[in-house]
């Protein structure tokens, strides 16, 4: 197994941080707070131009073929930056879920569009509870001819203020189980009947409440197979739990450089604060838990490029990067002092994404029991080793 990142994937890595760093400084982030958009799209343009948006698209329909590996890349850079942009939700969201379920004539019909036009996409899941369980599902699409009809309210829908088409899940049938009876449709957000409002959130960044009266689906725009959509939404929390770990991840590293920078400017006595030894434990743990949670991710992201997706690792890194993001966040701004509280302060901006970016695709509590459940499956070395039935 090798983790190490190639050349390639290294000249991607610089190529998307140099673009950020010079399309989205610091100031821009704050300038996108307020903008009705929560983007902004000359730069969403250039990308599409780079064709960041088509990096993990095939060729054929106008992307670069990249792999996961490098796709998680990409959201390090994103996080890194804390870029505010539909790009989580287009391509990790609905991309994604597109190049593996969709039909022949689907991906002709959508895929160029998101890789060479930077088409924005966005997935409507969470209702009331915004768990991403499956009893949650209870938005209904009732059978009407060769169409269906969609009734119900979708909430903390990213940019679909924006958004040229969603995926929306809907609730088709009652099973023996919430995982049942749950089927996918793509969804024009201007259809008759649907009405998007912004819901504001602390880190303004784009969501949405979507609701849906009488709203006509053709048969023809379900994504994968009817019924069958809880096995779409599972890839897609799977592959979304470790893009958005990777975005974390990123954000976090760049909120621990922010506060060792800090730390060694900052002076009290007559000394860099840190130089004091409190505050180089403190440091050390913050390092700690970067290194452990980037090893993570990389291990994870590998796993899934090469066709073998473990649901143990995506849990874990999803968790770890809840949890380590929140404290880097957390203790960045207690060592920078009560400004750090302030909007002036870069950390304060890290610190705002740790609340909007922890429940997207599962929050801690949801993916410990994701990796409880992964444990329990798993033979013990010892059994394996003596053969104990």
């Amino acid at each position: 197994m090798d983790y190490l990142i190639g050349k390639e994937q290294e000249m991607l890595r610089k190529s998307a941080r140099e673009f950020f760093e010079k399309e989205c400084p610091k100031d821009k982030v704050r300038e996108l707070k307020i903008e009705p958009k929560a983007y902004d799209p000359k730069m969403w343009k250039k990308m599409a131009k780079l064709g960041f948006q088509g990096l993990a698209i095939p060729e054929e329909f106008g992307g670069m073929d990249g792999d996961f590996v490098e796709l998680a890349l990409f959201m390090e850079e994103v996080g890194r930056n804390i870029v505010p942009m539909p790009y989580y939700a287009t391509v990790a969201l609905c991309a994604l879920p597109l190049i593996g379920y969709g039909s022949d004539e689907q991906k002709e019909a959508y895929l160029p569009g998101i890789a060479e036009k930077g088409d924005i996409w966005t997935l409507a899941q969470t209702e009331e509870k915004a768990t991403n369980d499956a009893s949650e599902i209870q938005l209904s699409a009732t059978a009407d001819g060769d169409d269906f009809i969609l009734n119900g309210i979708k909430l903390f829908v990213p940019y679909a203020h924006v958004a040229k088409m969603m995926l929306v899940a809907a609730r088709t049938s009652e099973g023996d189980t919430p995982e049942q009876g749950i089927t996918l449709f793509i969804v024009d957000p201007k259809s008759d009947g649907i009405s998007i409002e912004a819901i504001p959130t602390v880190a303004k960044d784009g969501r949405c409440e979507v609701a849906f009266d009488k709203v006509r689906v053709a048969q023809t725009d379900i994504l994968g197979t009817f019924d069958e959509g809880w096995d779409v939404l599972d890839d897609i929390q799977q592959q979304g739990a470790l893009l958005k770990a990777a975005e974390m991840s990123g954000g976090a590293h760049a909120a621990f450089d922010i506060v060792l920078d800090y730390c060694k400017e900052r002076k009290q006595f007559d000394k860099p604060i840190g130089q004091y030894q409190g505050i180089q434990f403190r440091l050390v743990d913050m390092k700690t838990s970067l290194d452990g949670l980037k090893y993570l991710v990389q291990k994870a992201a590998w796993h899934m490029a090469v066709g073998e997706p473990s649901r143990l690792l995506n849990s874990a890194a999803k968790a770890r990067a809840n949890e380590v993001y929140d404290d880097i966040g957390h203790y960045g701004i207690y060592l920078h002092g009560a400004i750090g509280w302030t909007e002036e302060m870069d950390i304060g901006l890290y610190h705002l994404r740790t609340r909007s970016l922890t429940y997207d695709c599962g929050g801690t509590d949801l993916h410990l029991e994701h990796i409880a459940c992964e444990l329990e499956k798993k033979v013990p070395d010892f059994v394996k080793m003596y053969g104990i039935p």
